[in-house]
């Protein structure tokens, strides 16, 4: 119960990683608050109920400030406070510089990086007022190294790690932690625009040897289980980190 009585917010966490995140919180003692755009996240949410836990969920556009607000003043009602954010939510449409759209570009920035703009001014004023928090932004492999036609995805994922660690100096006398987690290739839905590119999820996973040296896929569950240790005060000490956990992917 690594996580008791904490209340954490997980947004894009109707499904994949997102919801692997409040499912690992959820087990560990938190008191989660689902925060998604699609409605799926109304099952995903009862599925954690049925189990015993205490979840809820709102429906967010992460990418408006006044659904951001509604989403905080939501939680605020229900358990008081705000200990633990997950900037989870993100898209991903593949695409160079000339197969992007400025509308697609634009989007892509609103939903990945403006998003952990606008929560974390959101929470960070509550979390100085209740004397610290954990801020864990969900960035990629590709905060570090960039892919092939991937033009607005990589690019969003590298400002995230520098707003990761930005935000860290800006707090750590706050005692609020603010890391970032870097998955590699995980074997979700997110990434089935991406598969495309390269024939479908069946070519991928041919390839996973080139990609993960360890020969395999990520787990969302794997990813969960690292947002969970950042949360948690087993990881007192760090702040400003981007987390990799791709498999040996970056170490190519």
């Amino acid at each position: 119960m690594r996580l008791n009585n904490r209340i954490a917010i997980v947004t894009g966490s109707a499904r994949g990683i997102g919801f692997e995140i409040a499912r690992r919180f959820a087990e560990e003692g938190a008191k989660v608050v689902l925060a998604d755009i699609i409605e799926a996240g109304v099952e995903s949410a009862q599925a954690l109920h049925d189990l015993g836990h205490d979840v809820a969920f709102f429906r967010t556009d992460v990418a408006s400030n006044d659904s951001v607000e509604s989403l905080v003043a939501f939680t605020l009602e229900r358990y008081g406070r705000v200990d633990i954010l997950v900037n989870n939510a993100a898209i991903n449409i593949p695409g160079s510089i000339l197969e992007v759209s400025e509308e697609i570009w634009d989007k892509t920035f609103a939903v990945n990086v403006k998003s952990q703009f606008l929560l974390s001014r959101a929470v960070v004023p509550l979390m100085q007022k209740d004397g610290g928090g954990t801020i864990i932004n969900m960035g990629s492999g590709n905060s570090y190294v960039a892919e092939p036609r991937l033009s607005a995805y990589v690019a969003s994922k590298g400002a995230i790690l520098m707003l990761t660690k930005q935000m860290a100096l800006d707090f750590a006398k706050d005692n609020i932690r603010v890391n970032c987690i870097c998955p590699g290739w995980v074997d979700t839905s997110f990434n089935d625009a991406h598969c495309d590119l390269y024939g479908g999820r069946d070519e991928v996973l041919k390839m996973i040897d080139d990609i993960h040296p360890i020969g395999r896929t990520i787990k969302p569950v794997e990813i969960a289980n690292s947002a969970v240790f950042l949360a948690s005060d087993e990881s007192s000490a760090i702040t400003g980190t981007g987390l990799i956990v791709d498999g040996g992917l970056t170490a190519r």
